[in-house]
């Protein structure tokens, strides 16, 4: 067994310092309660030791059901109701193999960042966008986007991940969305997923619920000045403040009802980390620093107001897209210090794939790291799991990246013993199983089984799991 408390810096009976009345002291305590204690600074029970990211693997009855919306074969409701159903099923299934966050499977999406901009007023749906305004991106005289430009070129916008894969597979056309006036919450944009839920599941569990969320910042760097019309809105400023607003407005409708953990799904923040963006953003005059300080802006006050005892995650991949394709390359290195310090958040969750010769052996994830600069308050939860393939990790390995984690966060830039960086971990597959709605080369089974391997796994390394 690897982890005890003795192993971990914590003896059966442990001195920790205290205050009492003002008066610094030293007391002995058992090491269950000093642990205890650790945590009462971090967001815990949510996030869970055995997390998973939120979309599960969609039965087939349901995507036929889907398909034939589409053909007009069926009615709304039709599909609603063999939604229903496939709901009730995924979420016994979680609570089966003993997961506590549950989700719906993200069943009524067809993509993972469906929700918010499909429901915002402004926003017009255009199903045929050329490719060119996913990639070319012309300055902005704005006083906002003048620190993300050095110079007046035009240029081209390969260098975003996702963009520069679609041009190489000769994608023409793909749908999206562009806002063509003031954007608006007028309209819930997770609220029926979230009740339907809550209905299904008993009231001491309603807390642990998870509602996965689009990105704030998803139509900003796939279309570039494209993105908004430029008389609704001069600079970006004036764009991302009344996105905020209508997040702010949904995370405070979502608590109203009971929601208190929520998760932001966004592999963008990761393209941060690859070589090829920086480097092409640099060569054609836009600065990466300063756009992404300019998303975590756009987090933080998406995040303005929230309740103390809400739990707010953000996910960050490489992308996971249908057939579990990924988008970009290179660790966390390059922006670990502003995510952990600067992203207002309580947990991330990371996708490490750097474990087996599955798809990890480009080491697209790096290494640990960049978790040397994760704070005291903060938690991280380690895809250590691949969704995109149906074999599975073996336990003992799981175990030994959990402790080689402890140690990198342990001998971080702030000091800490082994059990307290222990107890700020968490771990989960390291994506979604289905992104898309067709989702991963993975089976109902396969992910039955991942599931159950985290959840084994976590109960073998914490007493609270």
């Amino acid at each position: 067994m690897l982890f005890k408390f003795h192993r971990q810096g914590l003896s059966p009976l442990t001195i920790i310092p205290c205050i009492f009345g003002g008066i610094h002291c030293r007391i002995l305590i058992p090491a269950c309660a000093a642990l205890i204690i650790i945590l009462s600074s971090m967001h815990l029970h949510p996030p869970f030791r055995a997390e998973h990211i939120g979309s599960l693997k969609r039965p087939a009855v349901l995507l036929q059901k889907r398909k034939e919306l589409d053909e007009r074969k069926i009615t709304q409701e039709e599909l609603t109701a063999a939604e229903d159903k496939a709901i009730d099923a995924i979420v016994q299934m979680q609570w089966d193999v003993g997961m506590k966050a549950i989700t719906c499977g993200e069943f009524r999406r067809h993509m993972f960042f469906d929700g918010v901009f499909d429901n915002m007023e402004g926003m017009k749906f255009i199903a045929d966008v050329p490719l060119y305004m996913f990639m070319v991106c012309s300055i902005d005289l704005s006083l906002s986007l003048r620190p993300l430009m050095k110079n007046a070129a035009r240029h081209t916008q390969e260098y975003v991940p996702d963009t520069a894969a679609f041009k190489i597979a000769s994608f023409k056309k793909a749908s999206s969305f562009i806002c063509e006036s003031k954007l608006r919450r007028t309209k819930p944009f997770y609220k029926a997923q979230f009740e339907y839920l809550k209905k299904i599941s008993p009231p001491e569990d309603v807390k642990n619920i998870k509602i996965t969320m689009c990105a704030p910042e998803w139509f900003h760097l796939r279309h570039g000045p494209y993105a908004y019309n430029k008389e609704v809105y001069k600079n970006d400023e004036e764009y991302f403040a009344d996105i905020a607003i209508a997040y702010q407005e949904e995370i405070k409708e979502l608590h109203s009802l009971g929601c208190r953990n929520i998760q932001f799904d966004d592999p963008l923040l990761a393209y941060f980390c690859a070589d090829s963006m920086i480097s092409g953003m640099t060569e054609q005059g836009l600065n990466p620093e300063a756009m992404l300080d300019l998303y975590i802006k756009t987090y933080n006050d998406c995040l303005k107001g929230r309740s103390a005892d809400m739990n707010v995650g953000v996910h960050l991949c490489r992308g996971n897209f249908k057939d579990g394709r990924h988008f970009a390359e290179g660790g966390y290195d390059r922006i670990a210090v502003k995510l952990f310090n600067e992203l207002r958040v309580d947990c991330y969750y990371l996708a490490s794939n750097f474990l087996t010769q599955l798809e990890y052996d480009t080491e697209r994830a790096g290494t640990f790291e960049p978790l040397k600069y994760l704070p005291k308050d903060k938690v991280v939860i380690l895809g250590l799991v691949t969704s995109k393939f149906p074999q599975l990790e073996d336990i003992e390995e799981l175990k030994r990246r959990v402790d080689q984690a402890a140690e990198t966060i342990a001998q971080g830039v702030e000091p800490r013993s082994k059990a307290e960086a222990l107890n700020q971990i968490c771990i989960s597959p390291q994506c979604g199983f289905a992104s898309h709605s067709e989702g991963n080369a993975v089976t109902e089974d396969d992910v039955v089984k991942k599931l159950s391997l985290l959840v084994r796994t976590a109960k073998e390394i914490w007493p609270d799991a």
